[in-house]
């Protein structure tokens, strides 16, 4: 009969029942390849802990361990003929490609290669994209990221945007450096890498503390802006979705602003871009969000487009919208008047969307001058 080894038999990095158990001063045990490739990688702190170590870490035999292990595998011996499951092949699979691009000796090539593995194990599992982050391997992906090699680049990318899908790794990566990084490859990298790095930013900011440290990091908001302005429609897309979720925090709403975004945005909407407009709905909650649309020549012919042809969302944002700027101005009341609004709200009187007959009925109402009744 066959039994399963001790977890406690198993490296904590490389999961495989480990052959020469070490101590680290940290007191927690390691086979000893996995945890000199971890130091000789350049880590100075305890992969469980995350405690400091001494620039030459010491490893201590645990003989006692290693007894353990040859006897229980002496009782046991059909332990290492178990077929190992997908989830132990993955998790092997993964501690070598992570060895191969922390490794300072490591090619380009090389990292590459590990780079677009781990980019296929990190997106469908989230145990491995938690070993991914705790092995230290994100400071490499890192690197890579600065690289001038685009495949690399664009690779190393797609990994963080995976490592980033666990809300727990969220505020570490905006930490350890990423939104520098994001920026200049906004600038500079290729659009593949471009709508990536957007892409990562609309993940990142999902965490409230996230917003505000991006929207405040310099040139963040203004790189977004002009990706929306000169893009592709991939690059434009990501750029005007991360824009969105940055402008749920109400601070970055006039930076958004300040960066001229608001003619860029029109034009967008106009183009058909709709996630544009959610981005409008947002801004025109800020009086310089108001003033700057209200400036924008034929911005009223746009939204009523969309109320004729957009989705939900973009009916839902242009209504709100254009109650926002009737309550602010006269000649926008006679501008909308005169495209046909009225008429058009009454359409929406059946529609299936709550928001759009409420707006639309609120929007009516101040066309018309007829008091809201409580």
């Amino acid at each position: 009969m066959a039994f399963d080894l001790p977890n406690d038999f198993r490296c904590p990095i490389s999961l495989e029942i480990m052959s020469d158990p070490v101590i680290l001063q940290s007191g927690h045990t390691f086979d000893r390849v996995s945890i000199q490739q971890w130091i000789d990688s350049g880590n100075r702190t305890c992969p469980i802990t995350k405690l400091p170590l001494s620039e030459t870490p010491s490893l201590i035999p645990n003989h006692a361990l290693r007894s353990l292990i040859l006897n229980f595998a002496h009782v046991s011996p059909k332990e290492s003929s178990r077929p190992r499951t997908q989830q132990e092949h993955s998790h092997s699979q993964s501690q070598a490609l992570i060895s191969t691009l922390v490794s300072r000796s490591s090619s380009n090539a090389s990292k590459l290669e590990s780079l677009t593995r781990l980019v296929r194990l990190t997106k469908r599992d989230s145990s491995i994209r938690r070993k991914v982050t705790e092995s230290g391997a994100v400071r490499a992906a890192l690197d890579c990221v600065d690289s001038c090699n685009q495949v690399l680049q664009e690779k190393s990318l797609s990994l963080l945007l995976n490592l980033s899908l666990e809300d727990d790794n969220k505020v570490g990566l905006v930490a350890d450096g990423v939104v520098r990084r994001i920026v200049a490859v906004l600038r500079v990298g290729s659009p593949d890498c471009k709508a990536i790095a957007a892409t990562l930013l609309t993940s990142l900011a999902v965490v409230e503390v996230n917003k505000a440290t991006i929207g405040s990091y310099p040139d963040a908001i203004s790189a977004l802006v002009s990706l929306l302005r000169v893009g592709n429609d991939r690059e434009r897309k990501e750029s005007a979705t991360a824009l969105y979720a940055l402008c749920s925090f109400p601070d970055n709403r006039k930076r958004v602003v300040d960066c001229g975004s608001v003619p860029i945005l029109v034009e967008a909407a106009d183009s058909g871009l709709e996630r544009a407009v959610e981005v409008l709905g947002l801004l025109v909650k800020c009086r310089g969000g108001r003033e700057e649309m209200s400036k924008v020549s034929g911005f009223v012919e746009v939204l009523v487009n969309v109320l004729r042809n957009g989705n939900l969302k973009g009916i839902q944002y242009s209504l709100f919208i254009l109650n926002c700027l009737c309550c602010c101005s006269g000649e926008i009341v006679d501008e909308v008047k005169r495209e046909g609004v009225v008429e058009i709200c009454f359409g929406f009187e059946d529609n299936e969307s709550e928001k759009i007959r409420r707006n639309a009925t609120i929007l009516v109402h101040n066309l018309l001058g007829i008091p809201m009744s409580s």
